[in-house]
């Protein structure tokens, strides 16, 4: 078992890792992060902790992440057109357990999009659980708690 300093390391670069992916647009390696029963969450409410009976933004299984990352592959998705550059910046990442079979880490994120030439701010609290593997980690599940989201929510055409 690795101690506490050694075991945050790890965690705080695989989200690092994680940023500079979708930053990158490198969805296909995005995808070999996650377990096959991953959750990947954006609900709609802050509050909301059981997210099967919740509204949520993105509630994904392994099948629906793919299809969003074919849509924003393929050029499908018109409003990803739009989006030309994400840079993400993570911060305050904690260990809320580190267990051998499951560790849970909680961070801030705020995603900074170009849009129309505009710049806009996505800041949320993510939790993630993720599973240790001997490559590093997958992910079980990753919960994205937009701080403004129960109000206005531009098109989203990016994965948090």
């Amino acid at each position: 078992m690795k101690n506490y300093t050694e075991l945050l390391n790890d965690v705080t670069a695989f989200i690092w890792q994680e940023a500079d992916l979708l930053d990158h647009k490198a969805y296909q390696s995005w995808l070999d992060l996650w377990a096959d029963s991953g959750l990947y969450i954006v609900p709609a409410e802050l509050k909301a902790d059981d997210y099967e009976n919740s509204l949520n933004l993105a509630l994904d299984d392994a099948d629906m992440r793919r299809m969003r990352v074919a849509r924003l592959e393929s050029g499908e998705s018109v409003s990803a057109k739009s989006t030309l550059n994400t840079v993400r910046m993570v911060s305050r990442v904690r260990l809320l357990e580190g267990g051998e079979n499951l560790v849970i880490a909680r961070c801030a994120q705020t995603l900074n999009e170009m849009r129309h030439g505009k710049l806009v701010t996505y800041p949320a609290d993510i939790e993630y659980r993720l599973r240790p593997v001997a490559d590093g980690f997958r992910i079980e599940r990753k919960v994205v708690k937009l701080l403004h989201a129960e109000s206005f929510l531009r098109t989203v055409s990016f994965i948090f």
